[in-house]
């Protein structure tokens, strides 16, 4: 698929620009693993095949998942495999936590957030990533999209307070992503006249992300939050 090949292949100068929304999240957990104290306990709530680990080489990492959502994912590496909406952890076990795109795929969102927010020790924080404008992904377990009043909704029902909600990108980079996966609906050699019309488009398009002052179209939001100490 172009998504897969533009991920491994690009130069990083240039799959930062292509790929925002992955680079986004990238450096977002990144900022959030570089913020923590040495030692403390983090929770990769939704931790998948645990792409983001290594991130939290100096805290002690605990990477969670239920392990239905990606056939061809290999979920051996997970350190419990439990149900984000009843977490095996007894009250304040963590200091910090990190939910990346994981929320659309519960059932119960509002219910998780609580469970996190409940294994929290006062004062812990909460990164939390989710997508917006963004097409059906691991089937079926796919049911809710989140705008920004909707997260910070979530997060004061649990007590958490949201520090910062931010979008990933706005109209532009939203409609540049969506010309690139355009190519994914031209078989065979058909792929090379999908990418002549839409390639050049996709890659002018984020220039004109400054037009776009609310940015209430996007791929998604990255929130920052902290539980009440």
């Amino acid at each position: 698929m172009i998504y897969d090949h533009l991920r491994d292949n690009l130069p990083d100068f240039l799959r930062r620009y292509v790929m925002h929304f992955e680079t986004a999240i990238e450096d977002a957990v990144g900022e959030f693993a570089s913020s923590l104290p040495q030692g403390a306990r983090l929770l990769d709530a939704g931790a998948g095949e645990g792409n983001y680990k290594h991130y939290f080489s100096a805290q002690r990492y605990c990477g969670l998942d239920l392990g239905i959502g990606d056939r061809e994912w290999n979920y051996a590496q997970l350190d419990v495999v439990g149900d984000l909406s009843a977490l095996p952890f007894r009250d304040r076990t963590f200091d910090a936590c990190v939910n990346v795109v994981t929320l659309e795929h519960v059932k119960d969102p509002a219910l998780v957030i609580r469970e996190i927010a409940r294994t929290l020790a006062p004062g812990g924080r909460f990164l939390l990533i989710v997508p917006f404008e963004w097409e059906e992904h691991q089937q079926p377990h796919d049911y809710f999209r989140f705008t920004r009043y909707s997260l910070a909704y979530l997060l004061d029902q649990a007590g958490l307070e949201a520090v910062s909600i931010r979008p990933i990108g706005g109209f532009f980079r939203m409609l540049s992503r969506r010309m690139l996966y355009a190519l994914q609906f031209f078989p065979g050699p058909l792929i090379f006249i999908g990418a002549i019309f839409f390639i050049p488009p996709a890659l002018l398009l984020p220039l004109l992300e400054p037009l776009d002052r609310r940015q209430n179209f996007t791929l998604g939001y990255i929130c920052s939050a902290r539980k009440s100490g």
